[in-house]
């Protein structure tokens, strides 16, 4: 796989790029900065590249004066399916998967379902029912699972409301506080280990499983979404130092549940790795990673040698690879 792409010979007409970005989902400020950035490197490679916030009027006016679409969003009505079926709608090629993978991936249990039945390695967990007591719920997660307990939203990404339950007690709290959102929950083992997320680039032909990368909350704290978005308050470690047999298996998983999912041009999966860096579980995959230049994609990318510009490229021209009907 070539990490440089010559994206102008491969544009169609003027080669007028949208960059999409913003939307209205919960990692908007997220989306905005890929998208600012992202925009900003289209441009410095000499390429004719608009941005537009998804969120703002008329946006089927500006999507119809477009080559190709680069996503640079995330979330809810970005990330799981929504807005690929309108790029599909309109013939427009776009970035990233395409709306079954897309909508799989952001549906966690559904796609904890779809790729432990390719032999990945999941945590135990279960759906938490809507309507039955927040304490009865804590009470049947605590025998069924073991505490800790993770609740998370069932459709939701960038760690966004996820509680960690210890004690009973709080697995009801955060059940019963959750629940007042309206999203629909589920519940995980929670294993203290090594967070490790694989980026994987698709160029149609093969899968690179670009170098691993490690967070460590500082403190030995709980890597959740405060912590996420503080720089401060954890670190990475790019390649990480792991075990080769487990560094392997990361690799062959992530690459697993890319092609059990249905993704395309590239994806970014997290895993736990226990504390002796032995057993690895799979956690989740997302189909439209950050973008930001010292963002966890564009750090691996730039420990395999493929520089921020070099990696845009890449992405842009996997839109305007021949997929033909993707479901």
């Amino acid at each position: 796989m070539s990490p440089l792409i010559d994206t102008q010979l491969a544009l169609p007409g003027q080669g007028r790029i949208g960059v999409l970005t913003g939307g209205r989902s919960r990692e908007r400020a997220r989306s905005l900065l890929s998208g600012n950035t992202a925009h900003a490197s289209l441009l410095r490679q000499g390429l004719s590249a608009v941005l537009i916030d998804t969120a703002e009027p008329g946006l089927a006016g500006k999507l119809a004066v477009l080559d190709v679409a680069f996503l640079a969003i995330a979330g809810q009505y970005a990330e799981d399916g929504k807005l690929q079926g309108l790029l599909e709608h309109l013939g427009l090629p776009y970035t990233g998967s395409g709306v079954l993978a897309s909508a799989l991936a952001m549906h966690k249990t559904a796609a904890k379902a779809m790729v432990a039945a390719h032999g990945v390695s999941v945590l135990p967990g279960r759906v938490i029912d809507g309507e039955r007591p927040a304490d009865v719920v804590a009470k049947d997660l605590a025998d069924a699972i073991e505490l800790p307990i993770i609740i998370k939203p069932v459709s939701e990404g960038g760690s966004i409301d996820m509680r960690l339950g210890r004690t009973e007690d709080d697995l009801a709290v955060a059940v019963a506080e959750l629940r007042a959102g309206g999203q629909a929950l589920f519940a995980e083992r929670f294993w203290p280990g090594h967070s490790v997320t694989a980026g994987v680039l698709d160029d149609g032909a093969q899968l690179r499983v670009l170098p691993l990368l490690e967070t460590r909350p500082k403190g030995g704290g709980f890597y959740d979404y405060p912590t996420k978005n503080d720089p401060a308050a954890f670190t990475n470690h790019c390649p990480t130092v792991l075990p080769p047999q487990t560094e392997a298996l990361i690799r062959q998983q992530a690459q697993a549940a890319h092609r059990a999912l249905g993704c395309s041009g590239y994806s970014r999966s997290d895993f736990v790795v226990d504390a002796a860096g032995e057993q690895v579980w799979w956690l989740e995959t997302n189909t439209l990673p950050g973008l930001s230049a010292t963002g966890n994609l564009a750090t691996m990318a730039a420990a395999d040698g493929l520089g921020y510009d070099a990696l845009i490229a890449f992405i842009l021209s996997t839109a305007l690879m021949p997929h033909g009907y993707r479901p």
